[in-house]
């Protein structure tokens, strides 16, 4: 299994790939000079599960994976807020799954949008067709200009949505209207209220999160 480089932060609490940068099980890593243990997951579905990501003022900024939070924890980046009961096991040790992780120095948070790609896309629409209103795995979602490239659609946050691959077709080369299709919402940019918002969607799953999040 290849590893896949999680975002990080430095000990300032700015981005920094090489601060936390992913292991590949049954592998140890060196980084800094400093030797980690390597968690090895054996149930990869949990290393996937979602944990709050909380600036050093308590202020949830990010949502992420446990495999990314252990990361964080190891390196001494963050700490623990919230943990699950279950564990992942390393060569040696046994490691708490966190719920909820703190950033142990004040990252700032830039008031611009997230970068147009089709995973932030699908992340913004919740992975829900916007003309059948169904709710699709990310494989089987494409995403649709609302006015066609063709007619000079372009390439936008306002231009662009989550679809399924049958309502697509079936809309072609039209505009909703003349397809006889409605968008569930209007698009817009993915900005850190709409990054807030899907936290809080989340975190009606795990009630560690809820003090958090201004329940």
């Amino acid at each position: 299994m290849s590893a896949r480089r999680p975002e990080a932060f430095d000990p300032r609490g700015r981005r920094s790939p090489e601060v936390c940068g992913a292991l590949a099980p049954n592998t140890s890593g060196n980084v800094g000079g400093r030797h980690l243990p390597v968690v090895a997951p054996r149930r990869s579905s949990l290393m996937q599960e979602p944990v709050l990501v909380l600036n050093a003022t308590y202020e949830p900024i990010n949502v992420t994976a446990v495999r990314r939070a252990m990361v964080l924890l190891l390196k001494g980046v963050a700490q623990a807020e919230e943990m699950h009961s279950a564990e992942v096991h390393s060569a040696a040790n046994s490691h708490k799954v966190p719920s909820v992780i703190r950033l142990l120095a004040y990252r700032h948070i830039p008031q611009q949008s997230r970068a147009l790609s089709r995973k932030n896309i699908l992340l913004r629409d919740r992975n829900t067709c916007q003309f059948c209103g169904r709710i699709f795995p990310s494989s089987e979602l494409t995403l649709d200009h609302v006015m066609p490239r063709s007619r000079g659609g372009r390439s936008t946050w306002e231009n662009l949505v989550a679809c399924c691959y049958r309502c697509n077709n079936n809309k072609g080369d039209r505009t909703p209207e003349e397809a006889g299709f409605k968008l569930a919402r209007k698009p817009r940019p993915f900005t850190l209220h709409t990054s807030r918002q899907l936290m809080r969607l989340i975190g009606h799953r795990d009630e560690r999160w809820r003090k958090y999040l201004f329940y």
